[in-house]
């Protein structure tokens, strides 16, 4: 059976970190971060890697400690009212190989106390790629109801961010799909509790979930000219 990644340790440092959030705390701290959010984190990585390419070949698990998918508990401060120097969760994006030319949809999972979900997608989109979604979605209606309105989608996630209380300019008020077209996020997921962040059942069941919601990311990699 597979080792579990992360454990009550790791979710001690993240609420300890959330009350500690200065950069003092964490220079004494930081082998807790090292020793139960980041290496397990980047180890989970590493795992996905093979049953991610057979969900998609064009999807990328990148265990690299910097540059790959974990991302950076630092924050960037520098536009923020809120100065606290790092987050307060642990999060990780499976991309798209083309994701440093382009806008694409991605995988995801956070890790964080009380607030784990898993889920995929397309999140704050530029206007132009909104604009290019939104237009698939005007010529594509089918295709996204097959991919996003099967009872089996509805009972395991939601589609997450806001939407427009009107519909978007220049697009039908009438179109069968103007709920979807008010979205500024096309990505949707599920909660995960504590305690299956910390089994060993956490691996397949993430897997099971990317496969789920292969429809819905294949059919926003077709609406930017990606391959899926």
């Amino acid at each position: 059976m597979t080792t579990p990644y992360f454990s009550q340790a790791s979710f001690r440092f993240l609420k300890d970190l959330a009350a500690h959030n200065d950069r003092s705390w964490f220079a004494t701290h930081k082998d807790r971060y090292e020793a139960h959010v980041r290496e397990p984190f980047l180890r989970l990585i590493a795992d996905l890697a093979a049953p991610l390419a057979t969900i998609s070949p064009h999807l990328r698990a990148d265990a690299r400690k910097q540059g790959g998918s974990l991302f950076r508990l630092h924050r960037d401060t520098r536009f923020a009212n809120d100065k606290t120097p790092y987050k307060t969760w642990a999060g990780a994006r499976l991309f798209h190989e083309r994701s440093r030319d382009i806008e694409a949809p991605s995988y995801y999972i956070h890790l964080q106390p009380g607030d784990c979900f898993a889920g995929g997608g397309v999140w704050h989109p530029q206007p132009a790629t909104l604009k290019r979604i939104r237009d698939f979605l005007v010529d594509n209606p089918e295709a996204w109801k097959r991919a996003t309105r099967s009872r089996s989608f509805a009972a395991r996630y939601r589609f997450w961010g806001e939407s427009l209380t009107r519909p978007p300019r220049g697009y039908p008020a009438d179109h069968p799909l103007i709920d979807d077209l008010k979205r500024k996020n096309h990505a949707a997921g599920c909660a995960m509790d504590d305690a299956l962040m910390c089994s060993a059942e956490l691996r397949p069941v993430l897997v099971e979930h990317f496969r789920r919601l292969a429809p819905l990311l294949d059919y926003l990699c077709a609406a930017l000219d990606l391959s899926f």
